[in-house]
């Protein structure tokens, strides 16, 4: 009863503030000083410039602009804090300096109204670095009393939903998406360093192809005719391969019609990379450079904290094997297990369920995801996967039923996986004509035929190495985010009713 009641007069107490807050909106423009009319106010520092070089501020004559996020003091002087996109600056706001008609507008200036301060910078005698306001303007008029005011915007759905919000008031959250930037940014520098060439291919797909995945569909009007979203750049940077760019990389955006958790969002942000006369040890190589690079050149170090795990992302990450990496885990040795059934019993044996049908290679990747990922901490590369979940990668030359690709496992999770890249033009064909039966049977996630695909094998793809790497989660591990929606600005929500 009580909480129903404080319920009651907070919303009350909102009420007023919108209405109070309209009302001086309305008394703005109706004196001539609507601050919408505004177009620009020209900036000439940051506050984390200034406070981080103060040295060389001091008692200089500076222009900043951002919200107003607190006020102390309504005499004759006042201080307040602004708050622009990478931090705060205290005001010095006297009405000797900034006159007595500007001072009575200020101080009925609202937390969240947006505000442009000219001034010189001086430290307090308290020893806080600050701007002594000579001009100050209403920019924009904020009509909603930000949340930490009352609640603080702690409600996590809340917070996905309205973003804006969340990065206003919470500076972490603000971090974590200057960091973002950050990263990728690290990652096209160092691609670049290496000679590779950053391409853009079609998300609008005539195939969904490049990866087990059920897509999204569309509609083209006018073609009259269906669409995929991509799942996968994959088999389109391959046909660049073949046209002899031999080095290509993309960053963007894949789509998936799959279900939502901490580590999947139906839209996220894939990067994959193709390099001609190489092979997946080398790819090996490149994944440890560009995760270790990124992280020393980020966060200065290559020795991370993770959800309160030490991550070690020095290069010289463990290499095992899928069959010596179950072995270790569950003591089966996949080496001398060599039929089907023998591997449907072992499993049975671990109290798993298979399907009566499951081939050897099914049900070795099966213990492997249920049994073994999840107790893989530190930095490893799991390689030569079972070829039924690998369609476009090449046969392993010792051992036909797995396949020269590796996984990338920190913290128990994967973050990417790489190839040897299968050219063989008839193999290939062989392997999507398995996948469409695999559809017909029912399986929305197997490849589709891609008769084109196979046409740019036939003209010749040289020896290649594919890496790709999802890029939120290299995020999450470097931000040290829970979850998926923790660093994408504007996650899929299901909208409130």
């Amino acid at each position: 009863m009580t909480d129903n009641i404080d319920n009651i007069q907070e919303l009350q107490d909102l009420n007023e503030i919108l209405k109070t807050r309209r009302i001086k909106l309305q008394e703005l423009q109706q004196n001539g000083k609507d601050p919408f009319i505004t177009v620009k106010y020209d900036v000439t520092n940051s506050t984390t410039e200034i406070i981080g070089s103060f040295e060389n501020f001091e008692g200089k004559y500076v222009s900043v602009a951002g919200r107003l996020m607190s006020k102390r003091g309504m005499g004759k002087a006042s201080f307040c804090d602004l708050q622009d996109r990478d931090g705060k600056i205290q005001l010095y706001v006297k009405m000797d300096d900034i006159g007595a008609e500007i001072y009575e507008e200020f101080k009925k200036f609202d937390i969240g109204d947006i505000i442009g301060v000219k001034g010189t910078i001086f430290r307090t005698h308290k020893g806080e670095i600050s701007i002594k306001a000579e001009k100050i303007t209403l920019l924009a008029k904020s009509l909603q009393p930000l949340p930490d005011k009352w609640h603080g915007l702690k409600d996590m759905d809340l917070r996905y939903r309205q973003r804006y919000v969340d990065l206003i008031v919470n500076p972490e959250v603000r971090k974590t998406f200057i960091t973002r930037s950050r990263i990728i940014k690290e990652l096209r520098k160092y691609l670049d360093e290496l000679g590779f060439l950053e391409v853009e291919t079609p998300i609008l797909n005539v195939i969904a192809g490049g990866a087990n995945a059920k897509p999204f569909i569309t509609h083209h009007n006018t073609l009259d005719m269906d669409l995929y979203l991509r799942i996968a750049p994959e088999l389109y940077l391959k046909r660049l391969i073949v046209g002899g760019l031999e080095k290509v990389y993309e960053i963007g955006r894949n789509f998936r019609n799959e279900g939502i958790s901490i580590k999947h969002n139906p839209e996220f942000t894939g990067f994959e990379l193709y390099q001609a006369y190489k092979d997946y040890n080398d790819m090996m190589d490149l994944t440890e450079n560009i995760i270790s690079r990124i992280s020393a050149n980020i966060l200065g170090t290559t020795k991370i904290i993770y959800q309160g795990q030490e991550i070690d992302l020095t290069p010289g990450w463990k290499r095992i094997s899928v069959i010596d990496s179950v072995k270790e885990v569950t003591g089966l040795d996949f080496n001398i297990i060599t039929t089907d059934e023998e591997a449907r019993m072992e499993a049975a044996e671990l109290g798993m369920h298979v399907n009566a049908k499951a081939t050897w290679g099914v049900v070795l990747n099966t213990i492997y995801e249920e049994k073994v990922e999840a107790t893989l901490i530190q930095p490893t590369f799991v390689y030569d996967a079972p070829i039924e979940i690998s369609p476009l990668t090449k046969k392993k030359p010792t051992d036909p039923r797995l396949t020269e690709r590796f996984e990338i496992i920190i913290n128990g999770r994967e973050y990417g996986c790489a190839y040897s890249e299968l050219n063989d033009p008839i193999d290939q064909k062989e392997r999507f004509m398995n996948q469409v039966k695999k559809r017909e049977a029912g399986d929305e996630e197997a490849n589709m035929m891609d008769d084109d695909f196979v046409n740019a094998l036939e003209y010749g793809m040289p020896p290649t190495g594919g890496l790709g790497i999802g890029i939120d989660r290299l995020v999450m591990l470097l931000t040290d985010s829970y979850s998926v929606r923790d660093v994408l600005l504007f996650p899929t929500m299901k909208p409130r009713e």
